[in-house]
């Protein structure tokens, strides 16, 4: 069975073999063995955090076999973005042309440089070894459900940018129509210098801070705007379906789109339901669902068939499910259907 859990200190060896199957540009996990430790000592500092209010903490979940202990995938949750600094992204605003001399007026978008996603809660780190929509499920909303278990650990607004359009060279149309102006660097080596971050003061520095007219762009960077790299289709799905949507923000370096929701439209918050855990019946007809213990310093989650919880204060759960999550009958889960 897989389960997702806080990373632990013995995981870094396997987060760095999982590293190296990711993509520069695309995926956003640390990649060194010094900066994966630095993330995960974060990570453990951060959960047996005893935290009033969110600040500096990023929790990690992995994405383990029950039985193998072998890691198939890593995402983070960030409780503020751009805590350290300002989060940087790009906005979409429509400036009004008018000339009452001409008789004209018109529209124009225009990128604007703004901090408006600093202090939302930030998705980030997400990689999972393979293509198993269900597994990928797990990983991403997962963290969320611990989200729900622990609310004041967090904002009320959450946001997750997903990778642009590269192609397999990392090459970034937009990037080139627009960042490498003032960085003078390719999108790879950035992406490296940045390490995922948008809260950097060379930002401040070296972005512009007066509007972009977007039809001064080339054709194939305006094409990219908001568009997901293919890598990103299944992420970008999965979101989707938990409540976010892709509104008015996008990456400053990229031009990926950046989704975000309030917390009570994700279905984590408003979808899930805490039942009392009992042994597994006979039922033949079951529903699949996302299920976590509500221990916040040892949190565990699951996928696990089991008859429909609608009208029943329990949760039918198996023997392998109770020791994945480490619970016993009587004990208290969070439940959200799939």
């Amino acid at each position: 069975m897989l389960l997702v859990r806080p990373v632990a200190e013995a995981d870094i060896g396997a987060l760095v073999t999982l590293a190296a199957g990711a993509t520069a540009g695309v995926h956003t996990l640390p990649t060194t063995p010094a900066a994966i430790a630095d993330s995960v000592a974060r990570s453990i500092a951060s959960f047996a955090a005893e935290v009033q209010l969110p600040a500096d903490e990023t929790y990690t979940f992995v994405l383990e076999d029950s039985r193998s202990g072998t890691l198939y995938g890593t995402a983070a949750l960030a409780a503020t973005a751009g805590t350290n600094g300002t989060f940087f992204a790009f906005r979409n605003d429509v400036m009004q042309q008018v000339s009452r001399d001409l008789s004209i007026s018109h529209s124009v978008h225009a990128l604007t440089l703004c901090s408006g996603l600093t202090g939302y809660s930030q998705l980030s780190s997400f990689y999972v070894a393979g293509t198993d929509p269900a597994s990928a499920a797990l990983l991403s909303r997962a963290r969320l459900l611990f989200a729900a278990v622990a609310p004041h650990r967090f904002g009320e607004r959450f946001f997750a940018s997903l990778a642009g359009i590269t192609d397999q060279a990392g090459r970034s149309p937009f990037w080139e129509a627009l960042g490498r102006k003032f960085f003078q660097l390719d999108f790879v080596e950035v992406e490296r210098l940045i390490a995922g971050g948008r809260n950097r003061s060379l930002i401040i520095e070296l972005m512009p801070h007066y509007p972009v007219y977007v039809p001064l762009l080339p054709d194939e960077a305006q094409a990219a705007m908001g568009q997901v790299h293919a890598a990103g289709e299944l992420p970008l799905q999965i979101l989707t379906e938990e409540g976010f949507e892709a509104d008015e923000f996008i990456d400053i370096f990229d031009g990926g789109p950046i989704l975000q929701a309030h917390k009570h439209a994700l279905r984590a918050f408003t979808g899930s339901r805490q039942r009392r855990v009992m042994g597994s019946g006979g039922s033949a007809q079951t529903t699949t669902y996302l299920v976590s213990n509500t221990n916040q310093k040892q949190f565990r989650a699951v996928l696990c068939a089991a008859p429909a919880i609608d009208t029943s204060d329990s949760i039918a759960l198996s023997a392998e499910a109770r020791r994945s999550l480490q619970v016993a009958p009587g004990d208290t889960v969070n439940c959200v259907k799939l």
